[in-house]
């Protein structure tokens, strides 16, 4: 499986962006999906998820409430809208995929197989 991440840029603080994903090469439809973030000198931090069925969401504390992660198994596509965003959401946002990974493991990145290359998140206060 292929992740293609874009969307990312420089907003100002209280701005929106949309991070977009596009998988190829596998059944999209049987792959959890996830977002991650990872700041200079920080670990690697979970944003949201989406199980492969059912559309069962996932999200952090520190999100929930401003982002939405949703997909199109057609488009084979999967989208994090962030809203309200703040310095602090400033990283490289990565997207995931895990083969008919269940939502009780969705915020742990080791569970995830395969990854995009990443697009670039900037909060100016």
């Amino acid at each position: 499986v292929q992740l293609q991440a874009s969307g990312g840029g420089l907003v100002q603080a209280g701005g929106s962006l949309r991070l977009s994903c596009a998988a190829s090469g596998g059944t999209f439809s049987r792959y959890t999906m996830g977002w991650f973030r990872q700041a200079p000198g920080k670990e690697r931090d979970f944003v949201a998820a989406i199980k492969w069925s059912g559309g069962i969401t996932n999200y952090a504390d520190s999100v929930k409430g401003r982002s939405t992660i949703d997909r199109d198994n057609v488009k084979n596509t999967v989208t994090l809208q962030m809203n309200s965003l703040k310095p602090d959401d400033t990283a490289v946002y990565y997207c995931a995929a895990s083969y008919g990974l269940g939502s009780s493991g969705a915020s742990v990145a080791s569970n995830y197989d395969y990854w995009g290359q990443g697009t670039q998140v900037t909060v100016s206060s």
